[in-house]
């Protein structure tokens, strides 16, 4: 069976076709830019070198159209047919307290993630524009919905209400979500690859650093704790968004500059973050070259995020009463020796040792932790794609 894996964010989509169950890639690539005129679309495909092709695509539906037709060209060399094609399977960010589960998609799906696409206000909408695409353009191929929050379903009750009067939980549903669920599933396949043992066994925290960022503590397979919120943008200082702030400092900046809402929510979702702190821009190398450089904003900039990401470490071993594994994930996480160096630094007294030569010189995933570390530190590849696949392949075939 082959499934189309579709990610579509804020202007780009990823895609992937995959055979299952065994999760043999035949094809994967990616759009970015997506409403310029040089947009970039790269792909590959089984044995094929990567292309990039400069091109306008104005929208999602353009984008999937495009995927589609050079999938399906003969002269790709993909190898890949309409009628191969037997199920899709979409990522989804949030999807709320009544979808904490993979769902094949109907009507009642869309309407609940339509519902509630403010509550990710850079995701949904265009995960939402990916399934109506396909509904146009494969009108007859079965969907699938694989929620990042899902797996941050068994949060206590305690961990995921917030300190407002409670009738605002009730009326609108205001609580923590938590996000990265796909990836930390795929994270926990990759702690039980490289220590051949099930995550289910350990006190876990996972650091998911990319460009989105989310600090997760699991305890013996349950999500007990996350740094992601109502929406991706509590936590951690990510790429364009703030974090945590005092609510009251938003108010008064809205005063001060006669912001009006949405140009507060654009604000700290879109200009924030590492962007916003460095004035580079948000892409973590050319900030760690900056700061190489000299550049005292990018300097204080990767202090501030490691700063942190440290915080939430030593929090969340205090709500475990312990920790097994550190375990890092995502773009930053995988390839930013200096990120996790920085981050690690003075957590010997939590059991946490590093070690130095291991973690600059590893490629890929690995364990970075001295032999005698109480704390295992681990790095693994999180892929959102093989999950999402996995769950598709799951329920079509039910």
């Amino acid at each position: 069976m082959k499934i189309l894996v579709l990610n579509c964010g804020s202007s780009s989509i990823k895609f992937q076709v995959a055979e299952m169950p065994e999760y043999e890639v035949l094809a994967k690539g990616s759009i970015g830019r997506i409403g310029y005129e040089d947009s970039e679309f790269k792909y590959s495909g089984k044995g094929l070198d990567e292309k990039l092709v400069i091109c306008p695509i104005l929208n999602h539906e353009e984008g999937i159209n495009l995927i589609l037709k050079t999938l399906f060209d003969p002269t790709t060399g993909m190898n890949i047919k309409l009628e191969d094609i037997s199920a899709i399977g979409h990522r989804v960010v949030q999807g709320g307290d009544k979808n904490s589960i993979s769902l094949v998609i109907d009507d009642t799906v869309i309407n609940n993630i339509e519902e509630i696409k403010d509550l990710a206000p850079l995701h949904n909408p265009n995960h939402l524009a990916g399934i109506y695409a396909c509904r146009k353009l494969l009108p007859n191929v079965p969907q699938v919905a694989v929620f990042d929050n899902g797996f941050h379903s068994t949060l206590p009750k305690s961990t995921y209400l917030y300190g407002l009067p409670y009738e605002y939980y009730e009326k609108y549903k205001i609580r923590r979500y938590g996000f990265h669920g796909i990836a930390f599933r795929s994270m926990a396949e990759g702690v039980k690859k490289l220590l051949n043992r099930p995550f289910t066994e350990f006190k876990i925290v996972n650091m998911m650093l990319g460009s989105g960022t989310t600090a997760n503590a699991v305890l013996y397979g349950k999500s007990m704790e996350v740094s992601t919120g109502f929406t991706p943008h509590e936590g951690l200082i990510q790429s364009t968004r703030a974090g945590d702030l005092d609510a009251a400092a938003l108010l008064y900046l809205m005063k001060k500059e006669s912001l009006s809402v949405d140009q507060i929510d654009d604000l700290i979702n879109k200009k924030s973050g590492w962007k916003g702190l460095s004035g580079i821009n948000n892409d973590m190398r050319e900030i760690y070259n900056s700061a190489n450089e000299g550049n005292e904003r990018a300097k204080i900039t990767i202090d501030t995020v490691c700063h942190r990401f440290k915080k939430y470490i030593g929090a969340y071993a205090a709500i475990l009463e312990g920790i097994d594994l550190l375990v890092f994930s995502g773009g930053v996480g995988e390839n930013a020796w200096y990120i996790r160096e920085k981050v690690c630094k003075g957590l010997e007294f939590i059991g946490i040792d590093l070690d130095k030569d291991k973690n600059k010189a590893l490629k890929g995933a690995g364990i970075i932790s001295k032999e005698n570390s109480k704390v295992k530190i681990l790095v693994t590849y999180a892929n959102e794609e093989k999950i999402i696949a996995e769950d598709t392949f799951e329920l079509i075939s039910k």
